[in-house]
């Protein structure tokens, strides 16, 4: 994206993308686009830092931890779903508690989550079509639904 961008005089201004403990062990936008976009000075909006609540079903992090995790990247704004009053008091909850992890802090946490994390089955957005709305409505990109398969293989 960014390489199409720079050959066509575009610098882009944001970017955004799930960022979470999860990711860092698989298909990692962590470790291969953000370090990239921090380099070129775009701006980076961290989304899902609990993938929908699907990080959770793996019983290896708490949701504070999926808050600080993401808190910890190099983001401009980490974006997080609030859909009732006890999730925004988490999120308060979590700013409020936030500090900088130690070396030792987050080892420990990837640690925890590595064989969790490691097929992508708690990150369905990348290993399924569940979340892209562009997959069940091609015509939003002016796209036949196997022209996109096409362009987009998943799994």
């Amino acid at each position: 994206m960014l390489n199409v961008a720079k050959e066509h005089g575009f610098k882009f201004a944001t970017a955004q993308m799930p960022l979470n403990v999860m990711d860092a062990h698989f298909r990692s936008f962590e470790k291969v686009v953000l370090p990239e976009l921090v380099k070129h000075k775009i701006g980076v909006l961290g989304m899902k830092p609990m993938a929908n609540g699907l990080i959770l079903r793996s019983e290896t992090v708490r949701p504070i931890e999926c808050l600080h995790y993401a808190l910890n990247l190099p983001t401009s704004v980490v974006i997080t779903g609030i859909d009732s009053m006890e999730i925004l008091d988490q999120a308060f909850e979590a700013v409020g508690t936030f500090h900088p992890f130690t070396h030792g802090q987050r080892t420990a946490l990837l640690k925890r989550t590595a064989r969790a994390a490691h097929k992508g089955e708690f990150e369905l957005f990348k290993t399924t079509s569940i979340f892209d709305s562009t997959a069940t409505n091609p015509s939003w990109l002016g796209q036949e639904p196997e022209r996109l398969q096409q362009m987009v293989p998943l799994g």
